[in-house]
Parts: C-alpha cells; structure tokens; sequence
C-alpha cells in the first residue's frame, strides 16, 4: 500500500486560486458561448477556437483545484496537460491571427495570461507528489 503525503498549506491557496479562475472562466465564456446578451457584444471579435478551449479548460481548472484539496497525483499530469494546450491553443491564435483573421487584441492578453498562470501552477505541483 502506498503512502500519501500530507497536503501542505501551499496547496489550499493554490486550489482557491486555480477555482476561482476556472469558475470566472467558465462564467465569462459560458457568457458569450449561450447567452444572447451585453456580454457577447461586447466580445467583439472574439475566435471561436480558443473562446471554446478556454470555456472548456475552466472545468478542468476546478477538477484540479478539488484535485489539489484532496492531494491526489493526476493534478500533475492534469497541470501540465493544460498548460501545453494552451500555449497549442496560442500558437493556433496566432496563426490565426497572421493569416489575418479577425480577433480582439485582449484574447492576445488573455492568452498570455493564461499560458503564464497555467505554467505557473504546473511548475507549482511538479515533484510534489511521492
């Protein structure tokens, strides 16, 4: 039987943090993806791809944050995977964006955001898990 480590206090903060981004997130997006409103217009040239992806990846931010409370392991490759989509996703932006397709010039700031926040918590829970 294998041992778990005990969850250090580090890792509750982390999770507050990786849910309250994951729940703006899908809040924002689930916004714009279904709801006729203020919010969709004022997304303007919003890309369809990456307002899909990260409306998605908010709920994989919320499974990793109950991932970080109860301390399990998949947060690792769940972190990481993530983070690797969303610079994917990025990179995608911006061939998009070079073959001059309409976008908004926050989604360039938001992915960026997110590629560094992403990263961040990846980096964060890599070898902490015995």
């Amino acid at each position: 039987m294998m041992l778990q480590t005990i969850r250090p206090r580090w890792a509750i903060a982390l999770a507050v943090f990786a849910c309250l981004f994951g729940l703006l997130t899908v809040k924002s997006g689930g916004e714009v993806l279904f709801v006729d409103g203020p919010e969709r217009a004022a997304a303007g040239d919003y890309v369809p791809f990456v307002l899909w992806f990260n409306f998605l990846a908010g709920f994989a931010y919320i499974a990793g944050a109950v991932g970080l409370i109860k301390w399990r392991s998949w947060v690792v490759p769940l972190a990481f995977s993530i983070a690797a989509l969303s610079v994917v996703v990025f990179m995608a932006l911006g061939i998009h964006i070079a073959m001059d397709g309409a976008y908004e010039i926050r989604t360039v700031g938001a992915m960026t955001l997110r590629c560094l926040v992403c990263s961040a918590i990846a980096y964060s829970v890599h070898g902490k898990f015995t």
